[in-house]
């Protein structure tokens, strides 16, 4: 199983991929995820690393999000979901920190809503080196797990929403 997750993430390089477990827990990643770290707080990325609480916290990607309110609510969404699915107490309980989380960049706190609700596709909109990078996600679950752990992966798959950024991350 470990195999086929580091072929399908080294296999969507040069853009960003990276699997989680059902708690959001960083399980793996590919050198274009590694890449859009840079200024995020280290603490944040000690194992185990929770992607969700890397996007949103602070001292992590939130500052550099140019869509933060729209993002923040599009993973509210996701995660609102599977707690409605499991009543997960880890997942309630990551869905109430996250809300506490308010962005260093934007000052006082954004809604846990996009303006108009939450869209059916939300991109990622992420400043890097003076660009702004744009990605819409897809997600891939495992159909046919073998085990209980398989069952509870997932790839998410960042592309490029733009001809600008597919340009800024293809290499030299």
């Amino acid at each position: 199983m470990r195999l086929a997750i580091d072929q399908v993430l080294t296999g969507h390089e040069p853009y960003p991929a990276l699997a989680v477990d059902r708690h959001w827990t960083l399980i793996a990643a590919n050198r274009g995820v590694m890449a859009l770290l840079s200024g995020v707080d280290p603490a944040l990325l000690q194992a185990p690393v929770n992607v969700l609480r890397l996007s949103l916290h602070p001292g992590g990607l939130a500052p550099r999000i140019a869509n933060l309110a729209q993002w923040r609510a599009h993973l509210f969404a996701r995660l609102q979901q599977q707690i409605d699915r499991g009543a997960d107490p880890v997942l309630v309980s990551l869905l109430n920190e996250l809300r506490r989380y308010r962005s260093a960049a934007a000052g006082t706190g954004e809604d846990d809503e996009a303006p108009g609700g939450v869209p059916l596709i939300a991109p990622l909109e992420l400043r890097a080196e003076g660009l702004t990078l744009r990605f819409i996600s897809t997600t891939m679950v495992f159909g046919t797990p073998l085990d209980v752990t398989s069952s509870e992966l997932a790839i998410e798959s960042f592309f490029p929403a733009d001809v600008e950024t597919a340009q800024a991350l293809r290499p030299v």
